[in-house]
């Protein structure tokens, strides 16, 4: 690693000690918002699905809010989401205020946003390669964040990432991200039980993120190579990090969070077996890992997005008093301390949202900055081991220096990388 790189190995994991990855970082902060106002002026950058939805979210929460800017690279994207987001059926429109002067498009779309000086919370929902420069950008302009999972797709981003929350924390910035688990009744119940102890010690675990496959754009005339992967960004590892960044993470997160570490190295296998088709980008359609963390705890962790196959998202713990099967569809332990979520299941996209703006308005700063980088670098490099064969290491993913993408922004030629091949 070169002089450059403040990341060092032990700067990461005295880091890593002085926060607690069962929950978002706390700190008491002086309220950072501006003229002393309740309101909550909103920005939303990435006007796809997931960001007008999360934008909705924001929207429902209580005291005055109001989205009054919107970004993305595309025109059309940015005009549905604001017709989403006014239609009848949200009767949300008298909390949308962005006028033509506030509704930011192309690459710069959303460095103007996030400098405008009418909004106090950026929501981040661009494709996962963009995030890091945002996060960035956003923290420097003293702007609040809700930043969509992963945060980055390699290491360089994840640095990026770490280092803009160090600095959030010192002005007193919120950040929440899109791990919704964190927000979830039956989840939070299950790590309070598992801290206290009730599994004894966590000695193994596995989990899982199998399902079918996902939307895929054909590519139309007039698309520039640049577009056509823009619009189809999930099969781009330069631009998602591949699914077991971009979707797994969820499920790898939930794992280091009940080990209150990261894993030290891995080693693992994927390919391309059945999404084979050159629509469908260059990723892998399935990866299995093996992780292993500091104390020797194993963990195995499988992800395919194959049609037609058995399904199965969910985490598993194995302790040495009991087991824990965890999934949206129930929590539960077996073992000495049997135990069943029987509560009231919430949202938990809309309970991360209630608790974003409580920590802006109440000063009492949230900020999942490490929790989200620990988990998508936890993603990263089972990607490297399972592109390249080899055991990858945390050192090795945190501190690699390959940037992956173009180095400007600009429609054009852009070749598909290969598919990745182990050994070579």
């Amino acid at each position: 690693m070169t002089d450059s790189n403040p990341w060092s190995r032990r700067q990461f994991l005295t880091a890593a000690a002085a926060s607690a990855l069962a929950a978002p970082a706390w700190s008491r902060a002086p309220l950072v918002h501006p003229g002393g106002s309740d309101l909550i002026r909103v920005g939303l950058v990435g006007c796809g699905g997931r960001g007008t939805g999360a934008a909705a979210d924001a929207l429902r929460t209580e005291g005055p809010v109001k989205l009054t800017a919107v970004a993305d690279v595309f025109p059309e994207r940015v005009a549905a989401a604001l017709a989403n987001l006014t239609s009848d059926d949200l009767g949300l429109a008298d909390r949308v205020d962005v006028p033509e002067s506030r509704r930011f498009t192309g690459f710069e779309g959303a460095a103007r946003l996030i400098a405008s000086p009418d909004v106090d919370l950026v929501l981040l929902a661009t494709p996962p390669h963009f995030r890091p420069e945002q996060i960035k950008a956003a923290v420097e302009a003293g702007k609040h964040l809700f930043v969509e999972k992963p945060c980055a797709v390699d290491g360089p981003g994840v640095r990026m990432v770490l280092e803009a929350g160090e600095e959030a924390a010192k002005k007193g910035l919120t950040i929440v991200s899109g791990l919704q688990r964190h927000f979830q009744n039956g989840y939070v119940e299950a790590m309070k039980r598992a801290h206290a102890g009730e599994l004894g010690d966590i000695v193994s675990a596995h989990c899982y993120w199998n399902m079918g496959s996902l939307w895929m754009k054909p590519r139309q005339a007039g698309w520039s190579d640049l577009e056509w992967q823009l619009r189809n960004w999930l099969y781009f590892t330069w631009l998602s990090g591949d699914h077991i960044v971009e979707q797994h993470v969820h499920n790898l997160d939930v794992i280091n969070w009940a080990k209150g570490a990261h894993p030290v190295r891995c080693f693992g296998v994927g390919g391309r077996t059945v999404r084979t088709d050159p629509s469908y980008g260059h990723i892998y359609d399935h990866h299995a890992v093996h992780y292993e963390y500091a104390d020797g705890t194993p963990m195995f962790s499988m992800c395919r997005q194959w049609e037609g196959c058995e399904g199965k998202v969910s985490e598993h713990l194995v302790g040495t008093k009991g087991r824990a099967n965890l999934s949206s569809e129930g929590w539960s332990f077996q073992g000495a301390a049997a135990w069943k979520h029987s509560g009231a299941n919430n949202n938990p996209y809309q309970s991360e949202h209630d608790h974003l703006m409580a920590s802006i308005r109440g000063g009492l700063k949230s900020n999942a900055a490490q929790t989200v980088a620990e988990a998508t670098l936890t993603g990263i490099m089972g990607r490297m081991a399972t592109y390249t064969g080899r055991v990858v290491t945390w050192d090795e993913a945190l501190t690699s220096e390959e940037r992956l993408g173009p180095p400007t922004m600009a429609f054009g030629p852009l070749a598909t990388p290969r598919v990745p091949s182990p050994g070579i």
